[in-house]
């Protein structure tokens, strides 16, 4: 059993995320999603009610407040939506709505899970957001060079958090093509089988629909390989997203902010037995814990030899 085994047995037991838990970023991506799904439901269901007899303002509509225009100029107009677009679940009819929102929560939640599996909490965020933008701007440059595309650009939009997740799943692959799911059935299923039948979803029903859709697919897919790439170089892209929401953080709450900020490096010397300057770090639940939120912030490959030491450690005199 290699380290990194050691760690994964270790983590279940004693480090896992769970529904609702503070810090968690992908229980708060899920939020997000949902929050706006029920806000673009009840501003359509209230838009109808009050237009009853007249022309029915439809989810559509609603939508368009919210969806990413295909128009260069109808961007200008509304600009936030350049946000917006990635977290906008909804549309007519609601029962179709809501299955799609079903499905697509679903897929995030299962790529998330398994990213956090994979590198911790961190970039949970990032990818989701670089994916989503990402996949804008390849939207935006094919409906308005495309010949064929660019006469209907007005009438093209773009929302819903399948363009975030395609990134997470193209990431999660990325890091590890081999990582099993479902290993109680036989030896598991690759999650880059998962990753290309979500991909083979998306795709079919871009084409089934509006092409430029799929262009989006691809944009964002390329920007959940980039993301990792880049990381492995040693260059982090989520960083200053990080350092953005400290500096937010420390505007409502600079005491806390400060106390968070504080790095406490604990190191004890046990030379009993052993040849001098020789020292090892005793193994204590309050450095195990260092080293697991170290894990779940940046990752298990960003370990020193002395931390993964310590953890294997750990596991072993069951602490």
């Amino acid at each position: 059993m290699g380290e990194s085994d050691r760690y994964q047995d270790y983590k279940i037991v004693k480090k896992r995320y769970t529904l609702g838990q503070p810090g968690n970023a992908l229980f708060a991506l899920f939020a997000a999603n949902v929050a706006a799904f029920f806000l673009i439901l009840l501003a359509n269901v209230f838009t109808q009610y009050t237009h009853q007899g007249q022309n029915a303002i439809q989810g559509e509509t609603i939508m368009q407040w919210f969806a990413l225009p295909g128009s260069f100029g109808s961007l200008a107009e509304k600009p936030w939506t350049i946000l917006t677009f990635m977290f906008a679940q909804g549309g007519n009819p609601p029962l179709s709505a809501l299955l799609a929102m079903l499905g697509s929560m679903l897929w995030l939640w299962a790529f998330g899970y398994i990213l956090q599996d994979l590198s911790g909490n961190r970039y949970i965020f990032p990818i989701y957001i670089y994916g989503s933008l990402l996949g804008a701007v390849f939207f935006l440059i094919a409906s308005n060079t495309i010949p064929y595309f660019s006469q209907y650009k007005s009438q093209l939009i773009l929302y819903s958090a399948q363009y975030g997740t395609t990134a997470i799943a193209i990431a999660v692959t990325t890091i590890s093509p081999t990582y099993r799911i479902f290993r109680n059935l036989g030896n598991g299923i690759p999650v880059w089988v998962l990753t290309g039948l979500y991909l083979l979803v998306n795709l079919v029903y871009a084409f089934s629909g509006t092409s430029t859709v799929s262009f989006a697919v691809l944009g964002a897919a390329l920007a959940g390989f980039g993301f990792i790439y880049f990381t492995r170089k040693g260059n982090d892209p989520g960083a200053w997203m990080h350092r953005f929401y400290n500096w937010i953080s420390q505007l409502f709450s600079p005491a806390k902010q400060a106390a968070k900020n504080q790095v406490k490096e604990k190191v004890f010397y046990n030379t009993a037995g052993r040849k001098p300057f020789s020292k090892t770090s005793n193994v204590t639940q309050n450095r195990v814990d260092e080293i697991l939120d170290k894990i779940n912030q940046k990752g298990y490959q960003f370990l020193s030899e002395e931390e993964k030491n310590i953890l294997k450690r750990a596991s072993e005199e069951d602490i």
